[in-house]
């Protein structure tokens, strides 16, 4: 790939930023209040989820420089471990982010269906079932749109569709910063002390609430390994890979405690634990009665930076895939004149359109989909144990290296060895249809190979 048709380092750092800060901020702030019973370990939560961001990060930046190949989420599981478990992890993140897309994109057609037709809040109304019907109908078509005309952005090539993710991520901090602006201009603040509570939990209880938060928070903050799937599309990736990824990653731990700080400062703390719309109440304090119409515009275009990063990233993992010669060849051939991965990318957006018709069913496959995605984290983190002694020899070549070898891999792998305890503990069985639901994967994948060998 010639160099003017490369990731810069700004692209780059935009696309971090963008797979990380997707709907999630403006809906987990409640979900961790509710699991937590003071400010401290609100904060706390979201502080450690922070850290243990930027140590995967930084984890991530040295397995992108060591592999900078494309579709290196695939090829680090490859490389380190068996094709099979490449095979079965990333099917299942595949699955799982088309699933998280359809669900963010009928996200956006609620929001903006609710400016079309605002009597569709209306509950009297919503009653008759032609007329919820309705409502949905025009829901999947705005987000089936949505997919479509991004799928058409990303056929266009890998720069049309970077400069568009630029603009919507631009539009999506503007809106974050719209958020926080009351903390300036609010003339009283909500308190910031929780109700007290008789008693004093023990330890394993606090240790237990600050696990299910840190679900949420994990959850919000995740993404960014996803960079690495850019890795040979990357201008000067030794320099680039890592000073994006941490770039990216500082502005989302700073825009994150910022905005959490807004919401407990003028909304409260308790009244954040049962607050429907978050960013509403926030946009409420600038817009006034035009808020909603206002959020909903700029929620929806968050969501379209979503649904475009998560086209562009998808397809390289399934090109990756077809080098290994576990998907068909077609899925890693390029458009001659676009450079663009056109079957992968078209697979992807299909299953995303399908998924959308019943993301109904989201809420189940996002909680096994999680527990799957803190399995993944852990693998490919560790992988790094493995690469540096794999690739000694571009040690003195000039890639990146990280400080505090090897305890920042180590805080990393057991955070989210913690996160899925959580989940384990909390949601057993959503976990172990994960789990079978992987093994079905990877026996899918020895199948194949068994019947290419006799062939």
């Amino acid at each position: 790939m010639k160099a003017a048709k490369k990731l810069n380092l700004f692209d780059f750092s935009m696309i971090v930023v963008s797979l990380v800060i997707g709907m999630g901020i403006f809906r987990t702030p409640v979900n961790v209040a509710k699991a937590v019973d003071t400010p401290f370990i609100f904060f706390s939560a979201w502080i450690a989820g922070g850290l243990i961001a930027l140590c995967g990060a930084l984890t991530y930046a040295e397995i992108g420089s060591r592999l900078p190949v494309t579709g290196g989420y695939y090829k680090v599981f490859s490389y380190a471990y068996h094709p099979s478990i490449a095979f079965g992890v990333n099917c299942l993140i595949l699955v799982s982010n088309a699933a998280s897309l359809a669900a963010v994109a009928l996200v956006g057609g609620e929001y903006i269906t609710g400016i079309l037709m605002p009597h569709s809040k209306d509950v009297l109304w919503l009653k008759d079932a032609a007329n919820t019907q309705q409502i949905q109908t025009i829901q999947i078509v705005i987000a089936v749109t949505a997919i479509i005309i991004f799928y058409g952005v990303n056929l266009l090539g890998l720069k049309m569709s970077a400069r568009t993710q630029n603009v919507l991520t631009v539009v999506k901090i503007s809106m974050i910063l719209l958020l926080i602006t009351p903390l300036f201009f609010a003339t009283q603040s909500a308190p910031l002390v929780a109700v007290s509570h008789s008693g004093s939990p023990m330890f394993t209880e606090y240790l237990k609430a600050f696990g299910v938060g840190l679900v949420a928070v994990s959850f919000t903050y995740g993404g960014y390994q996803q960079t690495i799937n850019f890795g040979a599309e990357v201008n000067e990736p030794k320099k680039n890979i890592p000073r994006g990824i941490f770039l990216g990653i500082f502005i989302i731990i700073s825009l994150y405690l910022i905005i959490n700080y807004a919401y407990v400062k003028v909304i409260g703390f308790e009244e954040l634990k049962t607050s429907k719309n978050i960013a509403a109440i926030m946009a409420s304090k600038i817009f006034g009665v035009n808020a909603e119409r206002v959020l909903s515009v700029l929620l929806f275009f968050s969501v379209l930076a979503y649904v475009n990063v998560l086209l562009m990233s998808n397809p390289r993992v399934m090109a990756a895939m077809s080098d290994d010669k576990i998907l068909p060849t077609s899925f890693r051939k390029r458009n001659t004149k676009t450079d663009v991965l056109t079957t992968s990318l078209s697979v992807f957006a299909a299953l995303c359109i399908l998924i959308v018709f019943w993301a109904k069913e989201f809420d189940t496959i996002l909680s096994f989909s999680i527990f799957l995605d803190c399995f993944g984290m852990i693998l490919s983190a560790g992988s790094i144990f493995i690469l540096r002694k794999r690739t000694a020899h571009l040690n003195n070549s000039g890639i990146y290296i990280m400080k505090l070898y090897p305890l920042l891999p180590l805080i990393f792998i057991a955070a989210y060895t913690f996160v899925a305890i959580s989940l384990l503990v909390t949601q057993t069985n959503l976990c172990l249809i994960g789990l079978a639901v992987l093994a079905g994967f990877i026996g899918i994948y020895f199948a194949v190979h068994y019947f290419q060998k006799k062939k």
